[in-house]
């Protein structure tokens, strides 16, 4: 007898076909058999170990999110329920060009340092590991969701030319292409980079065309953190198109918005540059947050050259007055490459997480309001900020468009990702939210997308993205990593006052077939493992 039959479920599978009523049967971590309802009339229905009676309920696959941030939560919270509860059964780590293989030891001491307000520095976790491949092993031992993982440029370019605002050599480029393929042989998807962040944004685009034509030998995809989301965002866009199509590589783009107010109205600018290049044969995909604020660390706004060198050196010129200087200048005035070519607006800039415990009473506030409360300028709060709380601190930043977010998550080629960073004391809601506010807030109640064409961008055009040939729908023989929720009350619990909060209307998630969450709430199981590239 097979382990669980889930009876009566409407299945919305993930194609964008329509739902349709049916038993569905799994054992052994696979779906063995779908019943639909015109096929069991008058014969008998299957049984099971178990049965759970999905009446009213949609079945759909699990929730893909292409770009995660838990690289170091999955090893440090077992629990997860910030995606767990969510739906998600698979996260894409490794993002934005910054995480934790492949390094030495240096290289990882200076990766945990700079992407502190992140992931939190990691006092908590045995990095055992220095290769793509061990950390990929140490995912395996348990975890509550599946993981994939992208190669993170910046963390290659640290590891082979440090820091510094300089071309690689090519010794160093060709050392820096052994990496990358080194990491898809081990089992990474792909390759990501954070062209504003350092020492990833120091490429130059002959260095990252050179890394993408090893990406795309083995089948992987890029997925960039591309060089602006706002001045000259499309510039960015386009950029990142060309190179991939010279190097014949597939791209993705990350959390594709449009921001600040240069770009307010022109996400059909970036959709017609997207539908010329898919016209004329590129290989482009793309994800999306379902909300307007972005979120980073206060010290990813400070420009490039601000930055060369890494943390220690950043924090030396925070405290020379001269040099302080000028980065306000670049900050307030002309506009850094760290932020994304605009001036800063501080009103728009909310703390949302610190470091240092003793720093805590501004997490909540803006940069302006947390000033004028010191009677100061915004740039000296900031600035105090960031030197007392060693880089550590996350933000919130207040620039998107809501007319841009629901155009582009129409696009065929949008999938979902949350982008959710898991710490801080007001971390943003997309962490805890955003799968159930696809499916509660731009599906049921304001109807950008149909249920069907909503499940498919969560689930199949991500899992096709990942070439993963037995995830993402609901089928015969494919991994049974499912969701039960109630169309008519899912919702994200999470707010922008209790971001922290897990969703409703979500009670069963399931992970190669085993309950990660039942009845509502979390489980003890740890059935996720690395999902390693296919090979071609």
């Amino acid at each position: 007898m097979e382990d669980l039959v889930i009876r009566d479920a409407d299945v919305v599978d993930g194609s964008g076909a329509d739902a349709y009523r049916a038993d569905v049967v799994i054992d052994a971590g696979r779906v063995v058999s779908i019943v639909k309802e015109a096929a069991a009339a008058g014969c008998q229905r299957p049984r099971a170990r178990r049965e759970i009676d999905a009446e009213g309920l949609v079945l759909s696959p699990g929730f893909i999110d292409m770009h995660a941030h838990s690289d170091l939560a999955l090893l440090r919270d077992p629990d997860h329920s910030a995606k767990a509860a969510q739906g998600v059964t698979l996260e894409v780590l490794g993002q934005d060009g910054l995480s934790y293989a492949p390094v030495d030891d240096r290289t990882l001491e200076e990766v945990r340092r700079a992407i502190t307000g992140w992931n939190g520095y990691g006092d908590d976790i045995d990095f055992d590991w220095r290769s793509v491949g061990g950390y990929l092993d140490r995912l395996d031992r348990g975890i509550a969701v599946n993981a994939a993982y992208l190669i993170p440029q910046g963390t290659v370019r640290a590891l082979v030319v440090g820091w510094e605002d300089r071309a690689a050599t090519p010794g160093e480029l060709d050392r820096m292409r052994r990496l990358v393929a080194e990491g898809l042989e081990q089992g990474a998807v792909g390759l990501s980079s954070g062209l504003t962040y350092t020492p990833g944004m120091y490429a130059r685009d002959a260095e990252l065309t050179e890394l993408c034509r090893v990406v795309g030998s083995y089948g992987g995809y890029y997925c960039p953190h591309h060089r602006s989301y706002g001045a000259g965002a499309l510039e960015a866009y386009a950029e990142m198109v060309a190179l991939t199509r010279e190097a014949d590589c597939p791209l993705h783009l990350a959390h594709a918005t449009m921001n600040f107010g240069v770009n307010k109205g022109r996400a059909p600018e970036l959709l017609a540059l997207l539908d010329g290049a898919l016209e004329a044969g590129a290989d482009i995909t793309l994800d999306t947050y379902p909300y307007t604020p972005g979120c980073t660390t206060l010290a990813a706004l400070l420009p490039s050259w601000a930055s060369e060198g890494g943390p220690e050196e950043i924090l030396a010129r925070l405290t020379d007055p001269a040099t302080a200087g000028r980065i306000r200048h670049d900050l307030e005035v002309t506009g850094s490459d760290g932020c994304h070519g605009v001036p800063v607006e501080w009103e728009t800039i909310e703390i949302s997480g610190v470091s240092d415990p003793a720093l805590g009473d501004l997490v909540g506030r803006t940069v302006r309001e947390s000033a004028d409360l010191r009677g100061e300028a915004p740039w000296d709060t900031a600035r105090r900020l960031l030197v007392r709380d060693r880089l550590g601190t996350t933000i919130l930043q207040h620039v998107g468009h809501e007319e841009n977010v629901r155009a582009i998550m129409r696009h065929p080629a949008h999938t979902g990702g949350s982008d959710g960073i898991l710490r801080g004391s007001k971390p943003h809601p997309r962490a805890y939210g955003t799968f159930p506010r696809y499916l509660g807030h731009y599906v049921r109640e304001l109807g950008v997308l149909t249920l069907e064409e909503c499940v498919a961008h969560l689930t199949s055009r991500p899992a096709a993205r990942l070439r993963l040939p037995d995830r993402g729908l609901v089928r015969e023989g494919y991994r049974a990593d499912l969701v039960l929720f109630d169309p008519r009350t899912v919702a994200p619990g999470a707010t922008f006052a209790e971001p922290r909060r897990l969703p409703t209307g979500i009670p069963y998630v399931l992970v190669d077939g085993r309950f990660v969450i039942e009845d509502g709430r979390r489980t003890d199981a740890l059935p996720g493992r690395s999902v390693r590239r296919t090979p071609l």
